[in-house]
């Protein structure tokens, strides 16, 4: 018998606390009774499924924050020149991706059957209204100031999206790091209005294909450049995991808060948030 078991039973060690009666305790500092006490189903009699569907999108909540959070510090590295913890922070980044992506797969096995019988309840409730997911594509280039219409009732919300809008991108950091390294980038592009999204600069490609061309002489640029390529690439693959669970729980119905639904995430995949890396890899090996 293993010491320490008796009966198929753990003992306690004596060293182990257990009076939390004055001391920090792991449900405390999670504050786990406000967390665990937030999830409130409104069907009525309540169907089972409600609870994943509000779980799955409060988690999603908690992992945008940590996004945004990785992605506020990479940007202020970026800015003060210190890449080495950026990219620490974008690696961070994605495997939080990895793990939202995967996490559809929790939602996708809600039937049509069970979730059409709460989906009455949400009213016009819905994701496209994530105020954190905005700031995470606003923060990656994806702007559009014509979305804080949607959070001028949430005071809180609408600062946090207004912020990112007004705050250089991520990849407005990055040319800005690369310029002051000596890389030849536009003035224009330096200059530019970041409050509005990112459009593809042909100029910057010949830059990019001489980084490719030749990575160990530019071999922090070129590791930056593959690191927000799959930061893209994973963007990508969530949203359409995104797009193929609402296909398959609501097929082509109009969405909650009244978008066309899968057609309307279907355009969001011709979205890109760093075009020059793509196209250069037209120009590699010409």
């Amino acid at each position: 018998m293993s010491e320490g078991v008796e009966g198929n039973t753990r003992t306690i060690e004596g060293s182990v606390v257990t009076d939390f009666a004055d001391r920090m305790s792991y449900g405390g500092y999670l504050e786990l009774s406000t967390l665990l006490a937030a999830q409130h189903p409104l069907s009525d009699p309540e169907h089972h499924d409600e609870l994943l569907f509000i779980i799955q999108h409060q988690t999603t909540e908690l992992w945008l924050k940590l996004v945004l959070h990785e992605l506020g510090a990479a940007c202020s590295l970026l800015r003060a020149d210190q890449l080495a913890p950026a990219l620490k922070c974008i690696a961070r980044v994605k495997h939080i991706q990895k793990t939202l992506t995967e996490q559809w797969s929790v939602l996708a096995t809600l039937t049509p059957a069970e979730y059409a019988q709460f989906r009455g309840v949400l009213g016009n409730a819905s994701g496209f209204q994530s105020a954190q997911y905005r700031a995470v594509e606003f923060t990656l280039g994806n702007k559009n100031a014509a979305m804080l219409r949607v959070f001028e009732s949430d005071p809180g919300a609408h600062a946090l999206v207004k912020r990112a809008l007004e705050a250089p991108s991520l990849y407005d950091e990055f040319l800005g790091m690369l310029a002051r390294s000596g890389y030849p980038i536009p003035a224009e592009v330096l200059e530019r209005d970041v409050t509005t999204a990112w459009t593809f600069t042909p100029e910057l490609v010949p830059l990019f294909a001489e980084i490719y061309a030749d990575p160990q002489a530019h071999w922090a640029a070129y590791e930056t450049c593959e690191e927000l390529v799959d930061l893209e690439d994973n963007f990508q693959l969530w949203r359409f995991r995104h797009l193929k669970t609402v296909e398959r729980i609501i097929g082509f119905k109009t969405g909650t808060g009244g978008s066309s639904g899968v057609p309307f995430l279907q355009r969001a995949l011709q979205l890109t948030f760093f075009p020059e890396l793509f196209a250069v890899r037209t120009e590699i090996g010409r």
